[in-house]
This record gives structure tokens, C-alpha cells and sequence, in this order.
């Protein structure tokens, strides 16, 4: 099953830093997922002044548990950097596919 992941950012003053100091741990989880076969695409969501203020993620899991137990492990819900998570299943177009 695929899912997109829209992730917002937390809004409180200290979100910033959380995202910082947690990004090379979320990069090494998503590398792992990635070789794994479970990522498809990723990018940093930019808000009106330049700034990072969420991400964006299609991922594939067999299941949505699957998919949720990922989520609860990567650091950056694990150290409260996204505030608003909105999961959708999707499926990507076959002309899109790799």
C-alpha cells in the first residue's frame, strides 16, 4: 500500500532547533527505509519566507500498521518536530513509477 505522508512542522518557538538537531537521525531511518524499498519520495515542504515547515513523504508498506510503526520511530515524531500529520493512502501513476 502507498501512502502520502504531509507532515507540518510544530509551531512552538523551540520546533526549529527539535528539527535541527533530530534531521541526520531522520535522514539515516529514511536511508534505511529507502534501501528497504519503502520510500519513494521525499521533500522538505517551504513555507512563504524560505523556511522549512514540514515535509512530505509517499512511502510504500504492506500495511498501514506496517507504515505507522516506521512513523512512530522516526526521530522526527519522536522528538515532536512535526506537529500535523495527515496520512492518505495513494497510489503512484504508472507513468511515474520507476
Amino acid at each position: 500500500m502507498q501512502f502520502l505522508i504531509v507532515a507540518y512542522d510544530a509551531e512552538d518557538e523551540g520546533a526549529p532547533t527539535r528539527r535541527l538537531e533530530a534531521r541526520q537521525a531522520h535522514l539515516d531511518t529514511i536511508a534505511r527505509y529507502k534501501a528497504s524499498g519503502n520510500m519513494h519520495i521525499g521533500a522538505a515542504l517551504i513555507g512563504p519566507e524560505g523556511k522549512m515547515m514540514g515535509s512530505v513523504i509517499i512511502a510504500d508498506f504492506p500495511t498501514r500498521e506496517e507504515m505507522e510503526a516506521w512513523l512512530n520511530e522516526d526521530p522526527y515524531v519522536v522528538h515532536d518536530v512535526w506537529g500535523d500529520i495527515m496520512i492518505e493512502e495513494c497510489k503512484i501513476a504508472p507513468s511515474f513509477a520507476k
